[in-house]
């Protein structure tokens, strides 16, 4: 049994010198930094991979992942809520939170998602991934969430009214993931041993290590942050790209390493469900929650307002998300779909010109009307994200 669990023991005994580093605040050089707690974060993304898989057995796998994506998106919770915290104060930092906000979105569908199926293709020589309909409810509520997500740039601002919606969203969202059934997992390696031992053991462990990976990530995802912006501005990079492409990669690792994880092990659906329930997540409950953390700061209520670029990056941020959830209605991701999600994603992130922004702002709403155009089963799979959570909440479809 100790041999069966020596990666997962690994794992953990790997985390530490990332716990013990940050909390005794000894200086490391910016490498040799970004190297110990990259370490600890990829331990954790391992220990998170294991305990939702074993976690299976217990609640449903969309809760599961659901609860993954939490805590694997910890950091950005953690960077977005800071910039917005400061911003009644300096108002720099609206800047700040909106770019952080805008990165973090695109990156994980723009490299995440496209990464995530180069590398099954490399691995399996297959050009697809099929998901299983029980991703519905993920892809569900982001359709809505991304259909709704308009309206900030419509209005030029992020306030409490936002917050009302995409909250409510994600509470909805937890609580038809929490209904789902429960499907009996096929597990392998140190996921298979944990699965065999008795409840009363096995449910300890597992929410042991959601929570010791959850404290890892928060511990190591900062300074790990800060090691690569230091090295960032020691290569002459500008600050507002470092803040919106830099920083954000450092917190989406988790995720990303995740799903990494899970496609390794063959589990390609599952690491995909995760990315798109961490892209759920961010979409209501972290941007829902920023004008709360403002207004608390403020001491009073408040919105984030945004200027010209804001806009285009909020704007440009739900087009490419449009595009995405289109390219998904029918459960089919292929390495075609993926190239152009990354292609798309890495021109605009090399021509950062306000025309260009709108441009594919315009473009990635054209395609995505396009997709579901040619596509009769796309078209019908959109009509049925959208409906989906007014049936489940009448008992009208059940998973």
């Amino acid at each position: 049994m100790v041999v069966s669990l020596l990666p997962l023991l690994i794992a953990i005994v790997a985390a530490v010198p990332a716990i013990a580093l940050r909390f005794t605040h000894l200086h490391l050089e910016p490498w040799l930094g970004a190297l110990v707690f990259g370490a600890g974060i990829v331990a954790a993304a391992y220990m998170l991979s294991v305990a939702c898989e074993v976690a299976q057995k217990d609640m449903s796998r969309a809760l599961a992942i659901a609860l993954l994506a939490i805590l694997a998106v910890l950091p950005e919770y953690a960077v977005d809520f800071y910039f917005a915290w400061m911003a009644p104060h300096i108002p720099q930092y609206t800047h700040y939170a909106t770019a952080n906000m805008t990165g973090a979105n695109r990156l994980l569908i723009g490299f995440g998602w496209a990464f995530l199926i180069f590398l099954y293709w490399l691995k399996t020589k297959k050009r697809g991934i099929t998901l299983e309909k029980t991703y519905g409810i993920e892809l569900s509520f982001l359709a809505i969430a991304t259909i709704y997500s308009f309206m900030i740039p419509l209005k030029g601002r992020l306030d409490l009214l936002d917050t009302l919606v995409l909250v409510f969203l994600f509470g909805l969202y937890m609580f038809q993931a929490a209904r789902e059934h429960k499907v009996e997992p096929e597990l392998e390696g140190c996921a298979a041993t944990l699965g065999c031992l008795l409840p009363a053991v096995r449910r300890p462990i597992v929410v042991f290590l959601f929570l010791y990976s959850g404290l890892i990530i928060l511990a190591a995802t900062e300074p790990f942050a800060e090691s690569l912006l230091a090295l960032g501005k020691a290569l002459g990079i500008d600050e507002f790209i470092l803040v919106q492409w830099l920083a954000p990669l450092a917190s989406e690792s988790p995720e990303i390493i995740v799903a990494t994880i899970f496609a390794l092990k063959m589990h390609a659906g599952e690491g995909f469900g995760a990315l798109v329930s961490s892209k759920v997540n961010q979409w209501t409950l972290l941007i829902g929650t920023l004008p709360v953390v403002y207004s608390v700061s403020a001491g009073r209520p408040g919105a984030l307002h945004m200027d010209g670029r804001q806009v285009e990056e909020v704007a440009l941020t739900a087009a490419q998300s449009l595009f995405a959830v289109a390219i998904l209605s029918d459960f089919n991701f292929n390495v075609w779909e993926g190239l152009a999600l990354f292609v798309l994603f890495i021109v605009q992130l090399l021509i950062p010109m306000p025309a260009v922004r709108w441009g594919f702002t315009a473009g990635y709403i054209v395609l995505a009307i396009l997709v579901v155009i040619i596509s009769k089963e796309k078209r019908r799979g959109l009509a049925s994200l959208i409906a989906s959570p007014i049936r489940r909440m009448g008992g009208k479809e059940q998973c």
